[in-house]
């Protein structure tokens, strides 16, 4: 069983250690982290950085793989995640994400999202993000309940090439966008779906809209009581004990 993790903004593939430490007990040991260009990784001069082009690279990279997956992901990442899902389901053994929210036509981006789409001020604003110094950055990601080390490894990747893949992205999706996609939600159904929930992460939409989005996929729940936006690092044990009763759970 091969795991893949796909992280999001503003990451490195960092966030997963604290996670595949507790699969790895758990048995799940052959896991692959997958860093979206800009996010950890070169961002090419060529490469499209939009929901689309995002898409894309992670149908690419599946392909590389040449096997299906259990595909995981976080913030974009689970956005990623659920695009591949609704149109490259051979590519797939089960998906998870907890971002399935964003595709609900009621879903309203949050208010820092909505400055870096808007012109100017999502310069300005990112500018200050990717131009600030290291322990500065570092201490932030020490706040949101990563280790050090951790948070020094996400802290390296918040670069120039991090600002215009952020910008491009958010922009890309500006509302309808998400919307639009999320019509084929139920296309996700073609392959098991687990929807992460973490009751108190306010990036993604309320808990009763996530559930709505991942009724039309007909996605598993698990609701992570109590945990915010980096579940993965609140809570490793819990994250991982979802994402293995879930995989226990398919049938070949």
């Amino acid at each position: 069983m091969t795991v893949v993790l796909v992280h999001g903004n503003p990451e490195s593939a960092a966030i997963w250690t604290a996670l595949v430490d507790e699969l790895a007990k758990a048995g799940v040991t052959d896991t692959v982290r997958l860093s979206p260009p800009g996010f950890g990784a070169p961002l090419p001069d060529h490469f499209a950085a939009d929901v689309t082009g995002y898409r894309d690279w992670l149908i690419a990279e599946l392909e590389l793989l040449g096997r299906p997956v259990h595909l995981v992901g976080h913030d974009w990442g689970g956005a990623h995640v659920l695009n591949v899902a609704m149109v490259r389901p051979d590519l797939l053994h089960s998906w998870a994400s907890d971002a399935i929210g964003l595709y609900d036509p009621g879903y309203v981006w949050h208010d820092l999202a909505q400055r870096w789409q808007t012109d100017g001020t999502g310069e300005a604003d990112v500018g200050t993000l990717v131009g600030a110094p290291l322990e500065r950055k570092t201490q932030q990601m020490v706040s949101l309940g990563f280790d050090r080390p951790t948070a020094e490894h996400i802290a390296h990747a918040q670069n120039a090439d991090m600002g215009r893949a952020l910008l491009g992205l958010y922009r890309s999706a500006r509302q309808p966008a998400m919307a639009d996609l999320g019509r084929a939600l139920p296309d996700a159904a073609a392959r098991p779906g687990l929807a992460l929930v973490a009751s108190e992460d306010h990036y993604v939409g309320s808990v009763a809209l996530r559930r709505r989005s991942a009724a039309r996929a007909r996605a598993r729940v698990e609701l992570l009581e109590g945990c915010g936006h980096w579940w993965m690092a609140e809570d490793p044990a819990r994250g991982a004990d979802a994402l293995t009763r879930f995989w226990a759970s398919i049938r070949d």
